[in-house]
Formats: structure tokens, C-alpha cells, sequence
């Protein structure tokens, strides 16, 4: 019998889903995906491969992989419509807000919207993975008055993702730590996006509502946004020092300072920002610029001296997109980009062992008023 007088606030460490997607074990230090540790895939594996095992359940070999980019590149293309509707947002709409219309505006699109068998959703699942950067990529171009930059066939995936952001075809190095960063985003667990997606999926709502949901949760800034507002701080820091200063003025008003503690990694560093760190010294090198590198590396050991807190993946992500070219106000939208494949194994789970999601409260309001007569 559970205790419905329990009141867990934010619901930590209640178990609110049985899952075979993924895990995170924090004692060993592993992202668990369909069986695999996904930092050690994401040593020899790129995002495809990960696509692959989240929605197909195996590593793809080499024909399977080439068959997923195919049918991916296929879907590249958005509706005009959408191209319409994003051009009718006011200029100082974020970006976030743009993805979330886009997004939503898909599912009117869709002719078999009703429909929630597993290979109906799979076939949505490939279609938002091929339009979500599209729509990321051009709304942002569209908001800034620019022209859509068109995605380019013999492109790569993750290469044509940042070539429709940045207009210009990158190196065999960018592409491939751009490929890294989302397959570190690809999936993680629970967190409050994918349960907001399987919330709103045991309604039986379409996978479109459900990633709708998702990037409305992601956009608030306790969720997403941390690698926006850590590289918002390196600009306003510009050197080692001012970036020390910073954070110690931060820390003495007692301010939040994102990109540093998790829900999950409380005690040690997230495994995934290290790996990005390796991705900023490996950038820095090209042009043997490591100012932002000495800047974080500053404000890691700071920030562990003072407050015993550790960097997650958005610190070093942060200044990676930077020095990739990406935007800043692009950054959290690239991160629901990555997620989405996640979304969307999270989603098709919901529906196929479904049980809507109904708890209960902890009432403590006032009780046995009476209206006189």
C-alpha cells in the first residue's frame, strides 16, 4: 500500500516509470541506453548509431546505419506552411518558442494523427528527427531576417545540422564533436522534459503534444537554458580573472550559478562535461586559443573549493558551441534537438504498457469553513 501521505517535493527519487530505455548509475558512473553505457559508446559510436538503438533496439551496422540516414534525409524537408507560420513571429520571439510553435504546428500535417501503433510512431519518430533541426536551424534565421539556409544532401546528418546554423560547411573536427554533443544529449533518464513527455503521452495524446510539452519544460531555465547562461557569463567575464571575479560576487549574493550541479550528479563531476571539456581542449588547439578553457578550468575548481559543486554537461558545452559558431540563444534548442530521439523511444514506451499518471496531494489548506447564514 503506498503512503499517500508521503509529500516528496519535486518528487526526488520517487520511481515513476518502469523503462528499458535507460539509467543512470551513478556508482559506477554510467549512462545505461538498451543495455550499453552510452559514454562508452559515444568513444567509437556517432548519433546515428544511437538513434538506431534507442528506436531499433541494436547498434546498426554499416548498411542499417546508411538506411537511417537515407530515410532521414528524406524527411530534411519542412512544410512551407510552417516556414509561413515561423515568419509571423514577432522578432524577439526566442528561439525555443519558435521550436515549440514548429513543432506543434507538425502534428496538422500529419494524416494519420489518430493513430498510435508502434510503427506509425516510429515513422513520426524519424520524421521530427529529420525537420527538428531544420526548423531549429531557420526559425533563428527567419527571426533575424535572414534567408532559411537549405539543408544539403551530401552532408552528414550532424554536419548538416550545423551547416543550416552556421552557413558554412565544417571540418572533419567540428562535425565530429558536434556528433558527440548530441549523442550526449541524446538521453538521460527522467528528467523533468521526458517525464513531461510520458505524462502527457498517458493521456493517450499524439507524440507531437507530447514533444510540444517537452520543449515548453526544457525551456525553463532550472531544466534548459544553462549552457545559454554559461556562455553569457564567459562574454560578460572575458578574462580568467574577471571570470573568478564573477563567480566569487556571484557566490557572495548568494546567487544561483548555472552549468555547475545535478539532480542526479550531486557528489561528482557529470561524466558527459568531461568528455566535452576533451572537446574544448581539442578546438582550443586548432588555433591555440585556450582562453575559454582557462576560463572554465578557473571557475571548476572555484566552484568544487567553495561549494563542493562539480560541472555538468552544459559548462562545457557552452563554450564548445561557441567556438563551433552556433548562436547562443540556439544552444538549448540544439539540446531538445539531440533529446528528441529519446523523446520519442520515451513516448512510444508510454503507449505501448500505458497507465496514465494521476497522484495525489498533500492537502494543507483550510478545512470545515461555513458560510453564514
Amino acid at each position: 500500500m503506498v503512503n499517500t501521505n508521503q509529500f516528496i517535493p519535486g518528487l526526488e527519487g520517487v520511481i515513476a516509470s518502469e523503462t528499458k530505455i535507460s539509467f543512470l548509475d551513478t556508482v559506477n558512473s554510467e549512462i545505461v541506453i538498451k543495455g550499453y553505457d552510452l559514454l562508452a559508446l559515444s568513444k567509437t559510436k556517432g548519433y546515428l548509431d544511437i538513434v538506431h538503438l534507442l528506436l531499433e533496439g541494436t547498434i546498426p551496422n554499416e548498411a542499417e546505419k546508411q538506411h537511417l540516414e537515407e530515410t532521414l534525409k528524406q524527411e530534411y524537408d519542412v512544410p512551407d506552411e510552417i516556414i509561413q507560420v515561423l515568419s509571423l513571429l514577432p522578432k524577439t520571439a526566442h528561439p525555443m518558442d519558435a521550436l515549440r510553435t514548429g513543432v506543434s504546428v507538425l502534428a496538422s500535417f500529419d494524416t494519420e494523427l489518430l493513430n498510435r501503433e508502434h510503427s506509425i510512431n516510429l515513422k513520426r519518430a524519424y520524421q521530427l528527427l529529420g525537420k527538428i533541426p531544420n526548423i531549429v536551424a531557420n526559425s533563428y534565421h527567419i527571426l533575424h531576417s535572414e534567408e532559411p539556409v537549405q539543408p544539403l544532401q551530401d552532408l552528414s546528418y550532424s554536419a548538416n545540422f550545423l551547416y543550416m546554423i552556421t552557413g558554412k560547411k565544417p571540418t572533419e573536427l567540428e562535425e565530429k564533436i558536434f556528433d558527440r554533443s548530441l549523442v550526449l544529449y541524446s538521453e538521460h533518464e527522467l528528467p523533468n522534459s521526458t517525464f513531461t513527455a510520458r505524462v502527457i503521452a498517458s493521456t493517450l495524446s499524439d507524440l507531437y503534444g507530447a514533444l510540444t510539452g517537452a520543449v515548453a519544460s526544457l525551456k525553463g531555465h532550472l531544466h534548459g537554458g544553462a549552457n545559454e547562461a554559461v556562455m553569457e557569463m564567459l562574454q560578460d567575464a572575458q578574462t580568467v580573472e574577471g571570470f573568478k571575479h564573477l563567480l566569487h560576487d556571484k557566490l557572495s549574493k548568494k546567487e544561483k550559478i548555472m552549468g555547475f550541479g545535478h539532480r542526479v550528479y550531486m557528489k561528482k563531476m557529470d561524466p558527459r562535461a568531461a568528455m566535452m571539456k576533451e572537446a574544448l581542449k581539442e578546438l582550443s588547439a586548432v588555433n591555440g586559443d585556450d582562453l575559454l578553457l582557462q576560463m572554465c578550468e578557473a571557475g571548476e575548481q572555484i566552484m568544487r573549493e567553495e561549494k563542493g559543486l562539480f560541472p555538468n554537461l552544459d559548462y562545457y558545452a557552452a563554450p564548445v558551441y561557441w567556438k563551433l559558431g552556433i548562436p547562443i540563444p540556439l544552444y538549448t534548442p540544439i539540446f531538445f534537438s539531440s533529446r528528441t530521439v529519446g523523446l520519442c523511444a520515451h513516448v512510444m514506451e508510454q503507449h505501448e504498457n500505458n497507465r496514465i499518471f494521476r497522484p495525489r496531494v498533500l492537502y494543507t489548506g483550510a478545512r470545515n469553513l461555513r458560510v453564514e447564514d
